[in-house]
């Protein structure tokens, strides 16, 4: 998972339009299988979160993969505060998020968030910026008490890209 921001907000749009063509591109590596964005307007928390289903972490050393990875031109936009990849597992791929579900996303230092019915999937951080030991992630449906969500710390992200 990689998750960013934009210090310039207003260029947002055409940060949008770059990352459909990002992520086409990423899928092209070998070893990754899907890649996705979601957006958030949870407070304090990275507006943009881009999800990825990795084969192994061999991945982020294939030559072609090094070559078109990051955030090319838009990096010194890119609002630090906000800017973190991490490799987990604890899933197979990413989870199907219909365009009318939410997916809530909660970094823990132990597996140990219950909210009502929201079942969450621990995963276990395992590589790169390796910023929280633990996320969960759970796909919520419509009408899902998303103040709940924010009390206890958990980033609502709406899916951005099919």
């Amino acid at each position: 998972m990689s998750q960013s921001g934009l210090l310039d907000r207003t260029r947002e749009a055409e940060w949008d339009e770059w990352y459909v063509e990002h992520l086409r591109i990423m899928e092209t590596v070998d070893g990754i299988h899907s890649a996705r964005r979601f957006k958030s307007e949870s407070e304090g928390c990275p507006p943009s979160l881009a999800m990825y289903s990795v084969e192994a972490i061999a991945v982020f050393e294939d030559p072609y993969y090094q070559k078109i990875r990051g955030m090319g031109e838009w990096l010194p936009l890119i609002d630090r505060a906000f800017y973190c990849r991490n490799l987990f597992e604890g899933m197979s791929v990413a989870p199907e998020v219909p365009a009318d579900r939410a997916l809530w996303v909660v970094d823990r230092d132990t597996p140990d968030l219950v909210l009502g019915d929201v079942g969450f999937t621990w995963l276990i951080s395992v590589g790169l910026d390796r910023s929280t030991p633990y996320r969960g992630i759970a796909v919520v449906p419509p009408g899902a008490d998303e103040a709940l969500a924010h009390e206890a710390g958990v980033a609502v992200y709406k899916p951005f890209t099919p």
